[in-house]
C-alpha cells in the first residue's frame, strides 16, 4: 500500500497529488473525447455530403453507411495505438504517454477543420479524412489505458471504483461539450451557413483545448507503481510478449466486457441524433438536445457505477448494468419513433441507467486483472480490441439493418446480443482480483541504502518506499 493510499485508508481527506491526478485524467479524456466525438457527430450530419458525393449522388443511404464507416475504420487502428503506448507506457511510464495522445488527437482534429472537401480537391479529400481518422484511432488506442491506470494506480484501495471513474466520466464530458458546441453552431448559423464553414468550427477550437491539456497533464506526478518498478529495475523488455504469453485470457476477458458498452455508446454518441433527424424528421437541435440529455445521464450513472463498486463488488455492478441494458435495448425504440423530444429524449436517459455502471468500474477492474509489469499493455489492448468488436461500425450496422428492415427496434436486437455476450464474459472475472495488491515485489530498505543513485533520482518513490516498510515494521516478505 502506498502512503496515500494508507493516508485515505485511515480517513485522511484526498492529498494535493490524488486531486492533480483526478484533474488530469479528467480534464485530458475530456478533451481527447471531444475531439473523438465531434467526428462522430459530423459523421452523422455532414461528412457524408462534403467528403463522400458520388455515392450520394446515387444513393443518400449508402453515402451515410460510407461515412460511418469513416468513423468505424480508426477503431482498427487502435490496437496497434494501444500496443505503441502500452510498450513506451510500461517501460517510460504513464505520463508521457497522456502527453503524447493528448496532441496526437487535437492535431487531427485541427487539420480535419481545415480539409478541403471532395467538390474542391476530389478522391483526394475523402483519402486525407481517413488518414487523420486513422490518427485519431491510433492516439485514442493509447489514451484510456494511461489515464485510466494513473487514477486507479494512485488511488487508495478502497475508492479504486470511484477514482478510476473520473477517466470514465471524460467520455460523456467530451459528448457533452462535442454535443453543446455543435447544438450552437446549427443554432446560430442558418443550414446554408452550417453546410458551408460552420461546422468546421468545432474542429478548429481543439487547438485551444490541446494547449488546456498539455499544460494540466504536464503538472501530473508520474503513477506511484511505476515509481515503484523503477525504482526496483523491473522494467520489462518485452511487456507485449510477456502480455500475450501469460495474460491471454485476461486480454480476452477485457476485451468482451467492454464490447457491449462501446456499441450501445456509440449509439447514444451518434446513431440517435442522426435517427431522428434523418429518419423521423425531427429538428437537428431537438435530436442534439436529447443527445445531451443522454450525455448527462451517461455521467450521472458512470460516477455512481464506479462509487457502488467499491461497496458491492466491479463484477455485480457490471452485470446488474448489462441486464438492465438488454431489458431496455428493444423497449426503447418505441418511444423514439414517437419523434417527440420528451420521449426521444427519456428513452435515451433510461438507456443510460444501464450503461453507466457497464462504463464506471472498468478501469478499476482492468487494473485489478493484470500484474504490473504488462498493466498499460493488457488494458489499452483489451480495450482497443474491446472497441472494436463493439462501437467500431455499431453505428454502420445499425444503419445496414434500418435500410434493410426499416424497423428500428431491430436494431434493438443488435444492441441486447451485444450486451449478453459482454454479460457472460464479465461473469468469468475472478471475484479475488477485486482490491488485489496494485504494487510490484516489495524492496528491503536495504536496497535503498545499497542504491543511492535511485535514491537521488527517484526522491518521491524513495521516501514513499522507506515510509511504506516503517508502517508495515521490520517484518519483511513478499506482496501478493
Amino acid at each position: 500500500m502506498s502512503a496515500n493510499t494508507a493516508t485515505a485508508t485511515q480517513g485522511h481527506e484526498m492529498t494535493r497529488e490524488e486531486k492533480k491526478v483526478l484533474a488530469g485524467t479528467l480534464v485530458g479524456t475530456t478533451i481527447e473525447w471531444y475531439d473523438f466525438f465531434i467526428y462522430a457527430q459530423a459523421a452523422g450530419f455532414i461528412l457524408a455530403t462534403h467528403f463522400f458525393n458520388p455515392l450520394g449522388e446515387d444513393s443518400a443511404a449508402l453515402a451515410q453507411v460510407v461515412s460511418w464507416a469513416s468513423l468505424g475504420i480508426s477503431f482498427l487502428f487502435r490496437p496497434l495505438g494501444a500496443i505503441a503506448a502500452g510498450h513506451v507506457g510500461d517501460k517510460f511510464g504513464r505520463k508521457v504517454v497522456l502527453v503524447l495522445t493528448l496532441v496526437g488527437m487535437g492535431g487531427a482534429t485541427t487539420l480535419i477543420g481545415l480539409l478541403p472537401t471532395y467538390a474542391t480537391i476530389g478522391i483526394w479529400a475523402p483519402i486525407i479524412l481517413v488518414v487523420l481518422r486513422i490518427l485519431q484511432g491510433f492516439s485514442a488506442g493509447g489514451e484510456w489505458g494511461g489515464a485510466a491506470l494513473m487514477s486507479v494506480e494512485h488511488a487508495p484501495n478502497h475508492k479504486r471504483g470511484l477514482f478510476g471513474a473520473y477517466p470514465q466520466i471524460g467520455v460523456p464530458l467530451g459528448m457533452l461539450l462535442a454535443t453543446a458546441f455543435m447544438f450552437v453552431m446549427t443554432s446560430a448559423l442558418t443550414p446554408e451557413q452550417f453546410e458551408s464553414w460552420g461546422w468546421r468550427v468545432p474542429f478548429l477550437s481543439s487547438v485551444i483545448l490541446i494547449v488546456v491539456g498539455y499544460l494540466i497533464r504536464m503538472t501530473v506526478d508520474e503513477s506511484p507503481v511505476f515509481k515503484e518498478m523503477q525504482l526496483r529495475q523491473t522494467e520489462s523488455s518485452a511487456p507485449l510478449g510477456q502480455l500475450m504469453k501469460n495474460n491471454k485470457r485476461e486480454v480476452l476477458l477485457a476485451a468482451l466486457i467492454f464490447a457491449g458498452n462501446n456499441a450501445v455508446g456509440y449509439m447514444v454518441i451518434a446513431f440517435f441524433a442522426s435517427y431522428g433527424a434523418k429518419v423521423l424528421d425531427m429538428p437537428r437541435t431537438d435530436t442534439l438536445i436529447a443527445s445531451l440529455i443522454g450525455g448527462l445521464g451517461w455521467l450521472i450513472f458512470t460516477m455512481f457505477g464506479g462509487w457502488i463498486s467499491d461497496r458491492i463488488g466491479r463484477r455485480l455492478t457490471f452485470q446488474i448494468g448489462y441486464v438492465l441494458l438488454i431489458l431496455w435495448s428493444i423497449p426503447m425504440w418505441f418511444l423514439l419513433n414517437t419523434a417527440s423530444l420528451p420521449l426521444f429524449a427519456a428513452a435515451i436517459f433510461l438507456l443510460t441507467v444501464g450503461l453507466g455502471p457497464s462504463y464506471g468500474p472498468q478501469s478499476a477492474m482492468y487494473a485489478e486483472m493484470f500484474p504490473a509489469r504488462v498493466r498499460y499493455s493488457g488494458v489499452s489492448i483489451g480495450y482497443a480490441f474491446g472497441s472494436i468488436i463493439g462501437g467500431a461500425f455499431a453505428p454502420m450496422i445499425a444503419q445496414l439493418i434500418l435500410n434493410r428492415t426499416g424497423q428500428g427496434w431491430m436494431i434493438g436486437i443488435y444492441m441486447a446480443a451485444i450486451s449478453l455476450l459482454s454479460l457472460i464474459a464479465v461473469s468469468f472475472v475472478r471475484k479475488s482480483d477485486q482490491g488485489r495488491d496494485l504494487h510490484v515485489e516489495e524492496v528491503h530498505q536495504e536496497y535503498l541504502s545499497e542504491h543511492p543513485e535511485f535514491v537521488e533520482q527517484n526522491p518521491t518513490a524513495a521516501h514513499m518506499i522507506l515510509d511504506e516498510g516503517a508502517a508495515r515494521g521490520p517484518a519483511s516478505g513478499r506482496k501478493h
